[in-house]
């Protein structure tokens, strides 16, 4: 495949595309709309970027932002915050803050992210604190066909010591279609309706602003998710977010501080500049990264590959699996996509032991913000059938050209 056909595949994809593309825009705006108006209640003026220090008493930066989230997500409160280091931290805080010994966890969407299995203490060091060590019990419910098994959900809620559901909105490292804002909003009124008592979290990763809702709207009582994904917009530096009732964020607020001082400390020397104005772009620039994955869908669909979602399917993350079925394909992909980023685009990434990972992952990063997946970024544990999961772009045009310069540098190793 010359590099003038691989240009002309991109373009015929494209242009299969232009109804979807409208869709999205349309989403987008419904999306921006609701954070603008948020922005506008709480009255942003220049002294909320103030940096502060010490406890923090008093940061009104920190404070106005949290009313933001809770607004834009429909929530009673928010606890957003640039110490809580990542999504996984952000969960593993939700959890702690939510479940007491004795209590039992359920994934109600099978097995959770790789990374979560350590907190769980499903795999992991012994003495590292897990839930398991702190005598935490875990009972999983498996997807039925790619949905949550609802009828084995409620049996697994007869248990009386069930206090939490987990369910994970984005396919993480799976081959399952990311499950819908609306089909969480079922689970989580029929979870209520069996068990008012039980807690429906989600891990809303990858997710925010792909739909118009959030699972908070529809009646999912805690969403949680990092802000170097989605929210960020790709400027906030790092930190992550809870949103919910108001009583389940104050509990995460004393697991992240201490009892009896809660959300009212925490100071940020750096300033909240960057989390509002990533905030304020966060429905165009994931707009931008989902038109990306659609064209990567229908490229590699065209090319003859199986990839997840397909070109057409519904979506309700930022993320694109595609099967290479080759290790050799998948790791001169992410070098490709590496090579075709604004940063380190000289480095060549390789399969590594990566911490709260069972197999090798590569990932290509080239990211302004270090692990920023709402940036273009790609990434695979090195396990059979060797799928990629691409995600993110700040816009569109540089993951067009991400691709094209992909797929010219998979020609070369003659694996296209």
């Amino acid at each position: 495949m010359t590099d003038t056909e691989i240009r002309a595949l991109l373009d015929s994809a494209e242009r299969t595309l232009s109804q979807r593309f409208l869709a999205l825009e349309e989403t987008e705006r419904t999306n921006f709309a609701r954070v603008m108006e948020a922005f506008r209640a709480e009255h942003v003026a220049v002294r909320h970027f103030a940096p502060t220090t010490g406890y923090g008493y008093g940061d009104d930066g920190r404070d106005a932002l949290e009313r933001i989230f809770a607004r834009i997500f429909g929530c009673e409160d928010a606890l957003v915050r640039p110490s809580i280091a990542s999504g996984t931290h952000a969960l593993a805080l939700c959890l702690f803050g939510l479940l007491r010994p004795g209590d039992v966890l359920v994934a109600g969407s099978g097995k959770p992210y790789d990374t979560l299995e350590s907190v769980i203490g499903l795999t992991g060091d012994a003495g590292q604190g897990s839930l398991r060590e702190y005598g935490i019990g875990y009972a999983q419910v498996d997807l039925k066909d790619d949905d949550v098994d609802l009828p084995a959900l409620l049996q697994a809620l007869k248990d009386p010591r069930a206090k939490v559901v987990a369910l994970q909105r984005s396919r993480g490292y799976d081959w399952r279609a990311s499950l819908t804002v609306e089909r969480l909003g079922e689970v989580a009124q029929a979870v209520h309706a069996a068990r008012p008592d039980v807690v429906v979290m989600v891990d809303n990763c990858y997710g925010e602003f792909v739909c118009d809702k959030e699972p908070t709207h529809l009646g999912c009582d805690i969403a949680v998710g990092s802000l170097i994904k989605n929210p960020g917009g790709g400027l906030a530096p790092t930190g992550g977010y809870l949103v919910g009732r108001a009583d389940l964020v104050e509990k995460c607020a004393c697991r992240l501080t201490s009892p009896g001082i809660g959300r009212e400390v925490g100071s940020y020397l750096g300033g909240y500049d960057r989390f509002y104005q990533g905030l304020f772009l966060a429905p165009h620039v994931v707009s931008q990264a989902v038109k990306g994955a659609m064209l990567a869908a229908a490229v590699f669909t065209q090319l003859g590959l199986a990839v997840s979602p397909g070109p057409e399917d519904p979506r309700s993350d930022i993320i694109q699996a595609i099967r290479f079925e080759d290790p050799e394909k998948l790791i001169a992909f992410c070098q490709g996509i590496q090579m075709a980023s604004p940063i380190d685009s000289m480095a060549l990434p390789e399969p590594w032991d990566m911490p709260g990972y069972q197999h090798q992952v590569i990932m290509a990063a080239g990211t302004f913000v270090s692990g920023a997946s709402i940036e273009l970024s790609a990434d695979a544990p090195m396990r059979e059938p060797y799928t990629a999961f691409l995600q993110g772009g700040l816009t569109y045009s540089h993951g067009k050209l991400a691709l094209i310069r992909t797929f010219e540098y998979m020609q070369k190793k003659g694996l296209l």
